[in-house]
């Protein structure tokens, strides 16, 4: 499978991401929040680093649930400089927004 280059929009929303997570973290120690989120050490680093600008959904799920970050404050967060659309608050709607 061929992957596109990523946008600078994209690569910038990975840096956002990873910035926000590193915050999140604070002082728990990297392989502790991987292990709870069920997510190799390295996925983390790479993610935080901005290594891995567009990581799978339920990745970013899992290390979210364990960081006590809401799915919506994560997209506010990272989504809010590139002006990208904020999908509904829940629903279908939400999932498919964040499916495609």
């Amino acid at each position: 499978m061929v992957r596109l280059p990523l946008t600078p929009a994209e690569v910038e929303r990975g840096q956002r991401l990873g910035a926000l997570l590193r915050r999140a973290r604070g002082e728990r120690s990297m392989l502790e929040v991987a292990l709870d989120a069920r997510v190799s050490p390295e996925t983390l680093r790479k993610i935080e680093s901005g290594r891995v600008a567009t990581p799978a959904f339920p990745t970013i799920a899992a290390i979210a649930e364990v960081l006590g970050l809401s799915l919506d404050a994560v997209w506010a967060e990272i989504s809010e400089a590139d002006g990208a659309v904020r999908p509904a608050r829940s629903g279908r709607g939400a999932r498919e927004w964040l499916a495609s």
